[in-house]
């Protein structure tokens, strides 16, 4: 039996799975793994369109000898004075990055990146967009800090937090992407996907 789908999703992000759904997209879920060494003084909008554009492409040579599917890539970083936050390797990282977040505005920064066939059979025609959107968090304790840790919610986030988790009550301000700060940017991901003659169910984006 067939089943009929929208692209590839070059992610295992339960949260973009989610907002995916919530937009009406169905999509089968690719494993990709990519270097995410920074190079010698790459910006962070430059780092994170990179890595969301080598998920992309990644996904799209993997899947090519499936079908001729678009693949979805996305990437999210979070950064404090202009240095990059990513998933906390142990508790004393994120007990640092919590800390360095404390009283502070941060931003996030998510990237999305759509691979599709193109003239070139041989490599994929690519297009790609980033998010940025500033966080402000309230003083943090270092109890709340440690509480926070101890719930197990911070381990595999980038900054160590989850905005749709417990840590929504350490946010003071957010100008920007609520979801583009879960890791996705609806509006964003779905004017790319448009752009490509990709439909979603229950939106008409102008």
């Amino acid at each position: 039996m067939t089943i009929d789908f929208d692209l590839y999703l070059a992610s295992q992000s339960p949260r973009r799975s989610e907002l995916l759904k919530q937009m009406g997209i169905s999509f089968v879920v690719l494993a990709v793994e990519v270097d995410e060494t920074t190079k010698d003084n790459e910006r962070a909008e430059d780092y994170v369109l990179r890595l969301a554009e080598e998920k992309a492409k990644m996904g799209w040579f993997s899947a090519k000898h499936l079908c001729d599917k678009a693949v979805l890539g996305s990437d999210t970083i979070v950064v404090i004075n202009e240095r990059i936050l990513g998933k906390p390797d142990n508790r004393e990282h994120a007990i640092s990055m919590l800390m360095s977040l404390s009283g502070k505005t941060h931003q996030v920064m998510t990237a999305v990146a759509l691979a599709q066939k193109g003239e070139d059979p041989t490599k994929p025609e690519l297009s790609s967009v980033i998010s940025v959107s500033d966080v402000t968090f309230k003083s943090l304790s270092n109890l709340e800090i440690e509480q926070y840790w101890q719930t197990g919610e911070c381990s595999d986030k980038a900054g160590a937090y989850a905005i749709q988790g417990i840590a929504a009550a350490f946010i003071t301000h957010l100008s920007g992407s609520y979801s583009g700060v879960m890791g996705l940017p609806l509006h964003e991901t779905v004017e790319l996907l448009h752009q490509a003659g990709i439909s979603t169910d229950f939106l008409v984006v102008s």
